[in-house]
């Protein structure tokens, strides 16, 4: 929580100062707006962005609600804790599939690996 800038790699990018769903025109003016601010050519401000390791894995369930199963809460906070301050956990339902999607992202791409791995095992057991 408390981010107000996101993303995903199918390019979708929320300003959530500005909407709450992905705008290109919105992205494009705020990173237009940031180049005239700054004075600085892209190429400059890119090379500050340093990408970490992130695992995406989509877990097909037949029925029911696993995100409210008890065992799928309790993997889920366990991952939280293991992450905290190196990563974040995030675990949704896709908007048009019967899919949780399970994604973390952290410096430590083996405690990546792991919290996914967990998360989505509880997630199939359940779904």
């Amino acid at each position: 929580g408390g981010f107000n800038v996101g993303g995903e790699q199918s390019g979708h990018i929320i300003l959530h100062d500005h909407a709450t769903t992905g705008d290109g025109l919105m992205s494009a003016l705020q990173v237009l707006a940031v180049l005239v601010e700054s004075g600085r050519p892209m190429s400059e401000l890119a090379r500050q962005f340093e990408p970490v390791p992130q695992l995406l894995e989509n877990v097909r369930f037949t029925g029911g609600k696993p995100l409210e199963d008890a065992t799928v809460k309790a993997a889920i906070a366990d991952a939280e804790a293991r992450l905290a301050g190196q990563g974040r956990l995030l675990v949704r339902p896709s908007g048009t599939e019967k899919l949780i999607r399970v994604m973390a992202e952290g410096d430590d791409e083996a405690l990546v690996k792991s919290v996914v791995a967990d998360v989505s095992a509880a997630v199939k057991a359940a779904g």
